[in-house]
């Protein structure tokens, strides 16, 4: 069978980086980490008190008073940047087959604001159970791609995914193979993520994953440094419009790049502790080359998953040294959850189209934070982290890299619009 080509036509983002391609590329190129204070709720008593919250999204400015009571944030956010996205991509709806587009969307921990607020409602009224009855639809993870779908009259594929942090890259890969496999024209695929809660942050805190540097948010997340104490909570949404190449061309779309490949692994070793020696990750590198049919050489760039966690980024680097060999000191790595902290589930879609982005601007964006006198002796010198500085170089084909507690790995390649 022929497989179809699927290439990137259309993206919306809502991050702490902004909520536009330019101001996000800006942010991260220019190294603007808006890590601070936690707002959302007393962070006081809490061992970390701060995170990179969304500090200039107002739902109200595109929905109305009965939808904002019906969605939990990270349904406000997956529309927001769902809609951004088809705009974004030109699409003419009413001229489009709308049962051959879909959605596939992902979430980590779905309507997380509304399940706490109808439990404390519970028991400060005396365990008395007048929950609301939109506590189900805005909690569970599904929902978004559900709003989503409505919202266009999408009646193809409509699923979600759910792995952790790499919930979001699982969704580009399921839309992915659905288009090649000629079973859908265009695909809104993503993620969206409000974790910023007091069960998220107490939760992580519980599990010693966050950083504690509550003395300097905008610098706590340090990955691939010596110092780096655990990642910095995020939030926000990336959408990405995947399209069948001859569609997109047949209707005179902008095509930003070509999605040529994805690999899928697991580690099968600890529920949160990454494989020590990067087994998972290296083997999910592979297979996202061979479903490419590229040789190692060939990748330019690596977003990596990099999430400033002592054990994370050691597994990342040795898995990345042992399947690229000599290419390893070639090719440019960084991890923009440097600037953004981690967007947990939605961080596979949003690190996807900043590799996107970095494609089409032909530049690296940087790992920030870092410190001459902060190396970390596990990682070989010649290694090229992008540290604080953007680099300019030839990009043809660059892979982002996601992986999530319990094993989970996604590897997708992208490749230079020509």
């Amino acid at each position: 069978m022929e497989l179809k080509r699927v290439v990137v036509t259309g993206m919306g983002v809502l991050s702490p980086a902004g909520n536009s391609l330019e101001e996000v590329w800006t942010n991260l190129t220019e190294g603007n980490c808006n890590a601070g204070q936690i707002t959302y709720f007393d962070a006081s008593k809490f061992k970390t008190q701060f995170a990179c919250e969304l500090r200039s999204f107002d739902a109200s400015s595109f929905l109305d008073a009965k939808e904002l009571r019906h969605l939990d944030r990270f349904s406000q956010y997956a529309l927001f940047t769902a809609r951004r996205a088809m705009a974004d991509s030109g699409l003419d709806l009413e001229h489009e087959d709308l049962t051959r587009m879909g959605v596939v969307w992902g979430s980590g921990m779905g309507g997380v604001r509304a399940f706490e607020d109808n439990m404390l409602d519970y028991y400060r009224n005396d365990c008395n159970p007048a929950f609301s009855p939109f506590l189900i639809p805005k909690t569970i993870t599904n929902i978004a791609a559900g709003h989503i779908a409505i919202a266009f009259g999408l009646r193809g594929v409509n699923l979600t995914t759910t792995s952790a942090c790499a919930t979001s890259a699982h969704s580009i890969s399921e839309a992915f193979n659905y288009i090649r496999l000629g079973k859908a024209t265009a695909i809104l695929a993503g993620g969206s993520e409000s974790p910023i809660e007091v069960t998220g942050v107490g939760g992580f805190n519980a599990m010693r994953a966050l950083s504690t540097r509550n003395d300097s948010p905008a610098t706590a997340s340090r990955p691939f440094s010596k110092s780096r104490d655990g990642f910095v909570m995020g939030e926000g949404s990336a959408c990405l419009v995947l399209e069948e190449y001859e569609h997109a061309v047949g209707r005179g779309a902008h095509i930003y790049a070509e999605l040529v490949g994805v690999g899928l692994s697991s580690d099968a070793y600890h529920i949160t502790a990454p494989e020590p020696e990067g087994k998972g990750a290296e083997l999910v590198m592979r297979f996202a080359l061979e479903d490419a049919q590229l040789q190692p050489s060939q990748i330019d760039y690596i977003n990596a998953h990099g999430t400033s966690t002592q054990l994370g980024d050691i597994a990342e680097v040795k898995a990345i040294c042992r399947l690229f060999g000599e290419h390893a000191y070639h090719l440019n790595i960084s991890s923009t959850k440097s600037v953004t902290g981690h967007l947990m589930g939605a961080a596979g879609a949003f690190e996807a189209l900043v590799t996107v982005l970095a494609l089409v601007k032909q530049q690296v964006p940087p790992t920030i934070n870092h410190a001459d006198d902060d190396v970390d002796e596990n990682f070989d010198e010649r290694i090229n982290f992008t540290f604080n500085t953007p680099q300019s170089r030839q990009i043809r084909y660059a892979m982002s890299n996601s992986f999530g507690f319990g094993g989970h790995n996604v590897a997708i390649i992208f490749k230079k619009s020509e």
